[in-house]
């Protein structure tokens, strides 16, 4: 079943592309999250799914870089950076195996 799923799965890190838009419109120093925004660099991780199936949704973490925007359009894109958490299993299937 995992297999299966692994090809759309995988399309879910493309919302990390919207963590290009900070570099444009960066969040503004003063407000809170830092931390979560930090883990958009684990968007670069989400390059394993060229190797490995349905890994390529940890790519999504790299919007958690607009974590607590200014601009509500991007602060939403933002939360939908959790939604790498979906590429874990299969990211820990091939370490395991």
């Amino acid at each position: 079943m995992m297999d299966t799923l692994a090809p759309f799965v995988g399309l879910i890190g493309l919302i990390g592309f919207a963590g290009l838009a900070g570099i444009r419109q960066p969040v503004d120093k003063s407000r809170p999250g830092s931390e979560i925004r930090l883990l958009g660099l684990f968007g670069l991780v989400g390059l394993v799914g060229f190797w490995i199936p349905g890994a390529g949704a940890i790519g999504a973490s790299g919007a958690l870089g607009l974590w607590n925007h200014q601009n509500p359009k991007l602060a939403f894109w933002g939360k939908l950076g959790w939604m790498s958490i979906a590429g874990l299993p299969y990211l820990a299937r091939h370490l395991l195996t």
